[in-house]
């Protein structure tokens, strides 16, 4: 199949669905789909990257419908099949934001925030540490290279037109989905424990001593705390991310098994 004859209309409109799968996967990735990238980089990005995805796909162009009707609903399932892609990532660094956000208020963070460069919105700093170091972690253990690769045997695995949408996918989605405060809460327990004694710590020092100024001492040392605590348990994220990297792909193929037909 010749990577650049898309001056036919059958082969334009297979590049089309490949495009429209690797981009809404692209579109969903960190980074890819902030904010901090102009729309115009990233459009051009999605277009050439498809470009090489198409050129591995295993399809005859002829068996593509004719009517523009159908190649809508095809475009419309080939996005889709990149939404499941996506939101499988995007559970995961949610976890992680979930729970720096949840410790920042612990601390006494909850009007100190920053702006999130990727949305534009203003985050809890935890967050921002917490969901920046999980990046960084899936990106040094090749994280990103599974994902592509994923994207290069789903088109084997789920040609364009042949997504099928059946129960067992829908409840690994929403398995997935559960787990996201699962993951955050263990990451986030012992931190919100810890500031919960120092909270009841320094009631118990107020009530025994009254004329201590009890906000001046405990808000720092409430910060102090969840500082030291936070940095600790960003190793607790290290091992979580490479955990999820390691089943990421036997994840993702599994729905890609269930996509295809079963």
């Amino acid at each position: 199949m010749p990577i650049l004859n898309l001056y036919n209309l059958e082969e334009f409109k297979l590049y089309l669905l490949v495009l429209a799968r690797f981009s809404t996967v692209l579109f969903m990735m960190p980074i890819f789909g902030s904010k901090m990238l102009p729309d115009m980089l990233k459009a051009a990005l999605a277009m050439v990257l498809s470009l090489l995805f198409y050129s591995v796909v295993d399809i005859e162009p002829s068996l593509l419908p004719d009517t523009v009707l159908e190649t809508v609903l095809l475009v419309i399932f080939e996005v889709m099949m990149g939404i499941m892609m996506g939101t499988c990532i995007r559970l995961f660094f949610g976890a992680v934001q979930l729970a720096g956000q949840i410790i920042g208020f612990q601390m006494g963070f909850s009007m100190i925030n920053v702006v999130d460069p990727q949305s534009g919105a203003n985050v809890s700093i935890m967050e921002q540490i917490g969901y920046w170091t999980c990046l960084l972690v899936f990106i040094i253990l090749n994280g990103h290279h599974i994902i592509l690769l994923c994207v290069i045997e789903s088109f084997t695995l789920v040609p364009p037109g042949g997504f099928v949408l059946q129960r067992e996918m829908v409840d690994t989605l929403l398995a997935q989905g559960s787990r996201l405060f699962i993951l955050s809460i263990k990451i986030g327990a012992p931190i919100i424990a810890s500031l919960l004694f120092t909270s009841v710590a320094f009631g118990l020092i107020g009530k025994f001593a009254p004329q201590m100024n009890i906000m001046i001492v405990a808000f720092p040392m409430k910060i102090v705390v969840g500082l030291v605590l936070f940095g600790l348990a960003l190793e607790v994220v290290k091992i979580m991310t490479r955990e999820y990297v390691s089943g990421l792909k036997s994840l993702l193929m599994s729905l890609f098994f269930w996509a295809g037909g079963g």
